[in-house]
Parts: structure tokens; C-alpha cells; sequence
């Protein structure tokens, strides 16, 4: 991944045979002003939030290294784990769903997603630097591999685990983890409800191009996305992957009057090419000014509560929660609407008085001025957390938990990597969700085997690995 600066070393790391004997895990010196930063390359919004952390950081004086999870799983599962999830997402929603609550009520994932992050364990001691002072995940698989770390004594500096949801999911409360850091006092308080011992509101982080716009900068904005100049205008989001009932929001928006819908579709040209068959004028694919977009439109309508909505707050705009996809974008966007940063209606004969009050209501100003709320605290936010976590920390006591070791024959592990492209699909997620988990079903797994296809010929770009959505 060009972006992240250490990827030519994960990959040799991934490289290595599966059943070689690992080495040991490299002797810690004193700790430095040294962070790595490990996300996954998943939709977005994990490496946007890793994104924006490692640019504070580096302001604030700490070196930062960049990991991507999915590099350090073996035989090139990470891939197979980002395309089962999109596959999921878009072929077998409800399964995603049914899964999605069996985990949220089990507690976590199911054995077979424990034993494909134990394979990562130990490439990932030897990713870190011998000076790191601390490690920040951004994705729940990520806190659970450096949890167990912590846990059995391998990795003596500080785990923090930002959260990059509204609302959290048991997977993302690991065991081990040190310190959670939330956006929001909802997010805190649903961790610490799951048993997170130390969590912090910290605020989010948004790249700072995204602040509100000045008339001028907005008619300017407008006139450059060639959009119209003084009709109120929503802008439809759908993340990276353009997923979810897009086509019938955009059709719904535009019937009911009360803007003019301007849809983003991210990497779905297909969904793109659909649109402008529907007759719907306004059609983006990938878009790079992202804050320019934010800039021309009066509200912002989407369906994950991701980035993109923490972005919309910065910017100033509205934030309306409509059609949500499966799982995270149901519980993110209940959050949301807790929090009073966003409106969630689900009924679409509510949509037109909804979008008005957004628009030019009183609704939308008390939503401006909680979503502006959230950036109140000066300073860097999460990143000052952890380069004070980074700077302070003398050894740590290891966390009182016995940890058991099993050994696994190498033809365990050969057909925990045949079979993982179908077992962590929904783990791949923005919770980390597993199959292999209780109330599922064989129903369900029937749905996944279908939605992953796994004869499929790989997508011709390869993998994506966007920046600004979620």
C-alpha cells in the first residue's frame, strides 16, 4: 500500500512459510518517542482515522510507523478477507445482519477468528521497532492481536485503541488494550459497559480541510462540480464501495423535492453508470476534494455513520442517516442520533419534512452546533493522548490473565488459510465480526459461500485502498 511506510517490510514478513519456526520476539530498548499506528485497509474509515492520527503526531514531534493488519496475515488472506465483506455487504445483506447480532450478543467472534489473529501475533512483534513507546489500533482486529500480546508479557509498552465508530461492538473492547480513546461520550460509555477500564473522550480526528465554508468558497465549490447555484442541494454518500439501496435514495431524494440529490459512488462505477441512467444529473465517482463537495452541499444523507459523517460535522453540514446498510450502519447511525450530532428517520414519508428542517430549520442548527462541539477541545485531541502515553510510559505491568498455548500442527494452519476466506468475511468488517460464532446458522453460511464466489476472477485494479471515505 503506498501509503503506508512500512508495507516492503510487512510483506517479507508475510512471506514466510507458514510453518517455519518464528523467531524470537526482538529485545525492547528503553522506549522511545516512537508510535506505530496498525489499521486495515477495509473501506476507509480505519486508515482515514490512522491517517489523520499519524499527520498529528508527526506534528507534534513523535516518529510514527503505519501497519496494515491484513498484510500480516498469512497466504495472502487480507485480501480474501476485504472482498468476502464487500461481497457480503452487496450480495447477502440480511446474513451480515443475523451475523452481525449473533456477535453483538455472544460477546465476540468464534474460534476460528481467534486462531486466524493468533497467526499474526508474532509477525507482528517483529514488525515493531525496537524503540516504539506505544502502539494505536484503529481496527478491532488489531486491538485484539496486540491485546493478547500485552496479556501474555510479549509487548511491554502501552496499547491504545481508537475508536473509529459511534457506536462499539464487543470486538472492539480487547483485552489487554490499555487505554480506549472515543469521539464521543456515547461511544465511551458503551465500552465501558462492555468492560473497557480506561476510556477517554478525546474527540475525533478529521483532516482539517474539512471546516466550514465561506459564501464565497461555497459558490465557488459549486461552480467547479458543476452543480447548480442557489438550489439546496444533499449530497449522498455510500462510503468507498457505493454500497446499499443507493439508487432508490437518490430516486427518493428527488422526488420528494427538497434538494437536489448529488450521489458520490466511490469505486462503483457501476452503480455510478446506473444512476445516470435513472436520470439523476448529479453523478460522482471517486472524488478527491471531498471538503469541496462538503462545501456546495446544504446536507449530507448516508448510510454507514463512518468518516464521512465525523467530516460533515467539521464542515458544518447536516447529517441525516437514511436506508442504512446492515450491523454497523444501524447501530453507528442509533448512536449518532443518541449523541444529537445526526438525525436517523426510517420512514420515507418523513424524508421531505426532515431534509427541510435539516436544511433550513431549527433542527439543522442545533445538529451544526453539536457536531461543532465535538471539536471543541483545543489541541490535537487523540493524538495528545498518545504521545503522552508515548512519552510517560515506564515499563508496564503485565495485565494478571493466564494466557494458553497451544501449538497447532502445520496442516491445521493449512486449512485454517483454506478455509478463513469464507470464516472471516464479516470478522473483515468495521467491527471484526466472525462466521464461527453461535445463532448463525447453516443457512448463513450457505449465504456467504454464495456471496463471496470465490471463483471469481480478482477485480482488475486490484485492491482499493481509499482515503477520504467511509
Amino acid at each position: 500500500m503506498p501509503h503506508l511506510g512500512s508495507t516492503v517490510h510487512l510483506r517479507a514478513l508475510a512471506a514466510a512459510t507458514l510453518g517455519a519456526r518464528p523467531a524470537p520476539p526482538p529485545r525492547r530498548t528503553a522506549p522511545g518517542e516512537r508510535v506505530v499506528i496498525v489499521s486495515a485497509s477495509i473501506g476507509a474509515g480505519h486508515d482515514g482515522a490512522a491517517h489523520e492520527l499519524h499527520r498529528r503526531l508527526l506534528a507534534s514531534g513523535v516518529t510514527v510507523d503505519r501497519f496494515d493488519l491484513l498484510d500480516l496475515l498469512p497466504a495472502r488472506i487480507g485480501r480474501a478477507v476485504r472482498d468476502g465483506y464487500h461481497r457480503m455487504l452487496v450480495r447477502a445483506p440480511w446474513a451480515y445482519q443475523r451475523i452481525y447480532n449473533s456477535t453483538e450478543r455472544s460477546g465476540g467472534g468464534g474460534p476460528l477468528a481467534r486462531a486466524l489473529l493468533r497467526t499474526a501475533e508474532d509477525r507482528m512483534l517483529r514488525a515493531l521497532p525496537a524503540d516504539t513507546g506505544a502502539v494505536v489500533s484503529t481496527y478491532p482486529g488489531a486491538s485484539r492481536v496486540l491485546g493478547r500480546l500485552r496479556l501474555a508479557g510479549r509487548l511491554d509498552v502501552p496499547v491504545l485503541t481508537y475508536l473509529t465508530d459511534f457506536s462499539v461492538h464487543p470486538l472492539w473492547v480487547a483485552d489487554g488494550v490499555d487505554v480506549h480513546l472515543a469521539a464521543h461520550a456515547v461511544p465511551a460509555a458503551q465500552a465501558r459497559a462492555l468492560g473497557a477500564h480506561d476510556v477517554r473522550v478525546a474527540g475525533p480526528v478529521v483532516d482539517p480541510r474539512f471546516r466550514p465554508a465561506r459564501a464565497a468558497e461555497r459558490s465557488a465549490a459549486r461552480a467547479r462540480f458543476g452543480l447548480p447555484d442557489s438550489a439546496p442541494l444533499a449530497l449522498l454518500v455510500a462510503g468507498s464501495w457505493g454500497v446499499g439501496p443507493v439508487r432508490q435514495v437518490a430516486l427518493e431524494l428527488r422526488e420528494c423535492g427538497a434538494a437536489v440529490p448529488v450521489v458520490v459512488c466511490g469505486r462503483n462505477e457501476v452503480l455510478a453508470q446506473q444512476l445516470r441512467a435513472d436520470g439523476i444529473e448529479h453523478v460522482h465517482g471517486w472524488v478527491d476534494d471531498m471538503p469541496g463537495l462538503m462545501h456546495a452541499a446544504d446536507v449530507l444523507v448516508q448510510n454507514a455513520g463512518g468518516l464521512t459523517s465525523l467530516e460533515a460535522f467539521a464542515a458544518g453540514l447536516p447529517v441525516l442517516s437514511y436506508r442504512c446498510i446492515p450491523g454497523h450502519g444501524l447501530t453507528n447511525s442509533a448512536a449518532l442520533d443518541e449523541a444529537g450530532v445526526a438525525a436517523w428517520t426510517q420512514d420515507p414519508a418523513e424524508l421531505k419534512d426532515v431534509l427541510c428542517d435539516l436544511i433550513d430549520g431549527p433542527r439543522g442548527l442545533l445538529q451544526r452546533e453539536a457536531g461543532f462541539g465535538l471539536f471543541a477541545s483545543a489541541g490535537q485531541g487523540p493524538a495528545d493522548e498518545i504521545a503522552r502515553a508515548c512519552r510517560n510510559a515506564g515499563p508496564l505491568p503485565v495485565p494478571p490473565v493466564p494466557v494458553v498455548r497451544r501449538t497447532r500442527p502445520r496442516s491445521v494452519v493449512r486449512r485454517l488459510v483454506a478455509t478463513a476466506a469464507v470464516a472471516c468475511t464479516v470478522w473483515a468488517g468495521a467491527v471484526g465480526t466472525a462466521v464461527a460464532t453461535t445463532g448463525s446458522g447453516t443457512g448463513v453460511m450457505h449465504a456467504i459461500g454464495r456471496s463471496l464466489d470465490l471463483d471469481d476472477p480478482p477485480h482488475p485494479d486490484g485492491p482499493h485502498h481509499p482515503e477520504h471515505h467511509s
